[in-house]
């Protein structure tokens, strides 16, 4: 099992993050509504005042500029802290979203760096010995789609009486682009979006006891490509001090198995060049948008003056970001287990049937199954998927369940790529972070969240892979509608929200209110089951009794 075709693996698995087009990215980006309502109350930050909206519960202030607009010779720079605005900021609409595909070609600005800010109203917000905690959001979407403005964070402000930052940064190659030309000029360079994240969590430290926060209890949290960056952001030097709790849901699906860090987190030097099959080399990418000759300048000017719009026609359905010495020095599996990243408590998990999400239509035949098991894990040699379908996750152990007519296939793929895409490598981040800082494990499993996507299979999509935003956020996230949560699934949501914002307070999810959430310990291997209608323990040999992680995706 040890000897790996691992560039195979990578081509096929490749190959089917492209069949199913979504492969951890926000495909459609859901549709923003700011409610009409009165001033809310003036604040002055260091670059300075301005005004948001009042809504009956809470205070909004959108679309604040962080930074300068990454635009001409600022494309592919660290960002710049935004100079003093003249007047009073209107900060009453939300800022464009940055340049990523949609809407059948593209859609956003370079002009993007902002955030949104969403404090209580009224006397909720008043406390003045103490300021509130503070819980800024990385949105997901691949390092490729997404914004900070459809996550309408509501229910966490007024349920949970916090402070929430949503905040936009750099996406695909305009965020994560590493050239010869462009870093040989003297400048930190390759992961922008996550310096981006990084100036924005500055602007918070800065600013935000303004605004009723407290800039020593501030949470970073995010889902997918945000639970990433969440990971990221732990393991990076460079964001030392600017936090001081960290939330990550469903960021592991590129680390903590040996099987990916080869393929998907590479040295600069190598992403500048050839890259691999998951990461697009730089010369590779300046070539396609017709910048391969001249000297460096040259080639860097040419880039800079590439329309945007070209650029993101280049980029495929998720990025990855690169080890650069200064913003990330180590692969996230090494910083972990070595106890070299920035050692706050962590909140960490996944659902239980993450991968659903990308079975394509939810709706296959035998033979699909097997060619879909091929395209998947095909790269660890041609044994490998005849282990997958005959032995390990056999169509006899996943029977179809009525209503629906024909889910076992669909059902059997989702369970081998969530156990071995996100499940197995979540436990072991758990493993490695729990050696050092209090962790909280959970995993998200109402088999019967609402579905967020369009149109409806006729498919058991269960737990899938962003199923649990809704019980945190309000928001159209994808432009689809939302059913509305049950009871059951209401009580969960409020539990999930008391975990997170007091998490957020004390650094501990536990109160008074709410089952006992344990941290983490590799004695016990216990994690927190988020069900309806209270969330329970359960032991984590279910990672092994329905994950197979211990008996197989780890033992590699």
């Amino acid at each position: 099992m040890k000897s790996i075709d691992r560039t195979n693996l990578a081509r096929r698995f490749r190959t089917t993050s492209q069949l199913i087009q979504c492969l951890l990215a926000i495909c459609a980006f859901g549709s923003v509504t700011v409610s009409t309502a009165s001033a809310a109350p003036a604040i002055v930050t260091d670059t300075g005042p301005l005004k948001g909206i009042e809504t009956p519960t809470t205070n909004q202030y959108l679309g604040i500029p962080y930074a300068v607009p990454p635009v001409g010779d600022l494309r592919w720079m660290p960002p710049v802290p935004h100079g003093k605005w003249h007047g009073v900021f209107q900060a009453n609409q939300f800022g464009n979203v940055c340049v990523q595909p949609g809407g059948g070609g593209t859609i956003g600005s370079e002009d993007c760096l902002t955030l949104n800010i969403y404090t209580p109203s009224g006397k909720k917000n008043q406390n003045k010995h103490h300021g509130l905690p503070v819980m800024v959001w990385i949105h997901g979407g691949a390092l490729v789609t997404g914004g900070g403005a459809v996550y309408d964070s509501t229910r966490l402000v007024e349920q949970g009486g916090v402070v929430v930052v949503t905040i936009n940064y750099r996406l695909g190659f305009l965020g994560f682009f590493a050239h010869p030309a462009i870093d040989a000029e003297g400048h930190l360079n390759g992961n922008y979006g996550f310096m981006d994240q990084q100036l924005a969590l500055q602007w918070v430290q800065r600013n935000i006891s303004a605004f009723g926060g407290d800039p020593s209890r501030v949470t970073i949290f995010g889902e997918s490509a945000g639970g990433q960056s969440v990971y990221s952001n732990l393991a990076s030097p460079t964001a030392a001090g600017l936090f001081s709790r960290a939330i990550a849901e469903s960021g592991t699906y590129d680390q903590f198995q040996d099987y990916w860090d080869p393929v998907t987190i590479v040295l600069l030097a190598q992403a500048e060049t050839f890259g691999t099959p998951f990461v697009s080399g730089g010369t590779a990418i300046a070539a396609s948008v017709g910048c391969s000759s001249g000297s460096p300048g040259q080639m860097a000017a040419c880039l800079r003056g590439v329309l945007a719009s070209t650029i993101i026609e280049q980029e495929p359905t998720l990025v990855f970001p690169f080890i650069d010495g200064t913003i990330l020095t180590q692969t996230l599996s090494k910083a972990f287990a070595l106890g070299e990243f920035n050692r706050v408590p962590v909140i960490t998990g996944t659902n239980h049937d993450e991968y659903r999400l990308f079975v394509p239509n939810g709706l296959m035949t035998e033979a699909d199954y097997e060619a879909a098991v091929d395209a998947l894990w095909g790269g660890f040699g041609a044994g490998f998927p005849p282990l997958i379908f005959d032995v390990l996750y056999p169509l006899i152990n996943y029977p179809t369940v009525p209503p629906y007519t024909n889910p076992s296939p669909g059902i059997a793929l989702g369970a081998s790529g969530t156990d071995g895409v996100f499940a197995c490598p979540e436990h072991n981040a758990a493993l490695l972070l729990s050696k050092f800082v209090p962790t909280y494990a959970y995993e998200f499993n109402d088999e019967n969240a609402p579905f967020l996507f369009q149109p409806f299979f006729n498919f058991p999509f269960g737990a899938y892979h962003t199923a649990e935003l809704q019980y945190l956020f309000d928001g159209d996230f994808f432009g689809f509608g939302i059913a509305p949560l049950s009871p059951a699934q209401e009580q969960l949501s409020e539990a999930m929200i008391s975990y997170w914002t007091t998490f957020a307070a004390n650094g501990d999810p536990n109160s008074s209110g709410q089952p006992l959430w344990s941290p983490y310990s590799s004695a016990t291997d216990q994690f927190q089951s988020l069900i309806p209608p209270m969330p329970m323990v359960e032991p984590g040999f279910s990672f092994d009794s329905e994950h197979l992680c211990s008996s197989f995706w780890s033992a590699f």
